[in-house]
């Protein structure tokens, strides 16, 4: 299928994304006939009547792109389900999805409503309310509070009943706010760190693409990774991770440094993690800095990130174009390792360390370390520990549980997420427990219980852990 017969250059097809229809209707109806019938709704840069490559004739397919996202969301909500030319079914219109994407259907109007948006942390509901109200019915606001203080985190949404509505919002509020369009909501991602306020399915992180509103979504493999060396700079890096970090999570880590305008977390069709996130500077000494200060950087601790360069579209072979990469490369690298190191300058959002050199980053205050006990000491008590998305390593346990008294030992069973700790008194076991269960360490979630007690038939072999 030739969905462009003039071979029009397609870099600029999703820019701004959700800016392009696909639209199905009769195969009688000619590109001019399109053309008048989406005039209306704003400037349109482009139409395509798909052919059949061998007859030439119309396959009833079409695509309609606008120079603005606001205008493609409203020729939608109006044009799906009428009749174009009189005599012709009624056509169905959606919003193309990126030429990038690896999905199968088209944009939901779900995917749409609802926007991100970074706010002061004095905002109440009501503020945020009034703040976007002007740019259509909002059906409502959800400040996102951390779960343990309930103070706000400066991050919201705000659901529109319309996609155009929240396209507007975006290309209208003021830039501060960093609006962006949230991500689809799926069972896969659910997290706990939003407050009540609606259904909680209602604003629960996942699905393919986050923001389309900034920079067209593709996969990591898509991307040619710059070499920072050879001068060969970008205003755009791809981060890869091992943990499994939430888009808040890294929006908050790259955002420390000025000049952030895109971030997305790339999922697979399944709204799983792929491991990968995209970011765009607004300008290259940003993405240079950025790119030095967070490479190799650990965030959860045990975690290290990996930042590279990607290739942007931006031409950087004028004269122009060489001469900032060359004053950009010299003065922010002389500031990179002149300067302090990364873990002097760098605090990763979302965790307290427990203290200035601790490896240890949760959510709970934990006593001071407490030594070991005695390997032979006799087990009083154990405790079982299941992982969430995996196990955390045993140094990092071991630092962990010692501080409640009488650690005897950390096992980790091979193969599972789980684990047991051996206690050398219960009291101490009780108080770690009651501590530990439920909360985060170094970005992995504990369940801690008591273990089951060792079987006592003389049959048994005895239990070694």
């Amino acid at each position: 299928m030739e969905e462009y017969p003039n071979k029009q250059a397609t870099e600029n097809l999703d820019d701004p994304p959700n800016s392009r229809l696909f639209v199905v209707t009769s195969r009688s109806i000619t590109e001019d006939e399109l053309r008048e019938g989406f005039s209306a709704f704003g400037d349109i840069q482009g139409v395509w009547v798909v052919k059949d490559k061998q007859t030439k004739e119309s396959k009833g397919i079409c695509y309609v792109k606008f120079a603005k996202s606001s205008q493609a969301c409203l020729a939608m909500e109006e044009m799906h389900g009428k009749v174009l030319m009189e005599g012709t079914k009624p056509c169905k219109v959606f919003i193309a999805q990126s030429r990038s994407s690896t999905r199968h259907r088209d944009v939901e109007d779900e995917e749409l409503t609802r926007i991100f948006v970074m706010i002061p942390k004095t905002f109440s509901e009501e503020d945020l309310k009034d703040t976007f109200k002007e740019y259509g019915d909002i059906e409502y606001c959800v400040i996102i509070k951390n779960k343990f203080t309930g103070e706000s985190k400066g991050l919201g949404y705000v659901r529109y009943y319309k996609p155009s509505q929240a396209a507007i919002a975006i290309e209208n509020c003021d830039k501060t706010y960093r609006a962006i369009l949230a991500e689809p909501r799926t069972k896969a991602t659910v997290t706990e760190d939003y407050s009540a306020g609606a259904p909680r399915g209602d604003y629960m992180g996942g699905g393919d693409s986050m923001n389309q509103y900034a920079f067209p979504m593709a996969d990591p493999g898509n991307y040619q990774v710059m070499d920072y060396r050879s001068n060969d700079f970008t205003r755009c890096l791809m981060m890869s991770t091992r943990a499994a970090l939430t888009q808040e999570q890294i929006f908050a880590l790259f955002d420390i440094i000025p000049g952030m305008e895109y971030c997305e977390l790339q999922r697979d069709a399944y709204g799983m993690s792929k491991g990968h996130a995209l970011i765009r500077y607004s300008n290259l000494g940003s993405a240079v800095y950025a790119k030095e200060k967070l490479n190799g950087f650990e965030y959860p601790p045990g975690n290290r990130l990996v930042v590279n360069f990607v290739d942007d579209g931006d031409d950087r072979s004028s004269p122009v174009g060489r001469m900032a990469m060359q004053f950009v490369a010299t003065q922010m690298m002389s500031a990179v390792w002149n300067g302090p190191s990364t873990s002097q300058v760098m605090k990763p959002p979302g965790f307290s360390p427990v203290s200035p050199m601790s490896r240890v980053q949760t959510d709970v205050n934990l006593p001071p370390l407490k030594k070991l006990a005695p390997p032979d000491s006799k087990t009083k008590e154990r405790l079982f520990v299941v992982f969430s998305p995996s196990p955390l390593p045993p140094d990092v346990l071991e630092d962990v549980f010692c501080r409640f008294g009488s650690l005897i030992e950390v096992h980790l069973v091979p193969g599972r997420k789980v684990g047991y700790m051996k206690y050398a008194d219960k009291q101490c076991a009780d108080e770690a427990m009651a501590a530990l269960h439920g909360r985060v360490v170094n970005g992995v979630k504990m369940k801690v219980m008591l273990a089951d007690p060792p079987r006592e038939e003389s049959h048994k072999r005895p239990r070694t852990y």
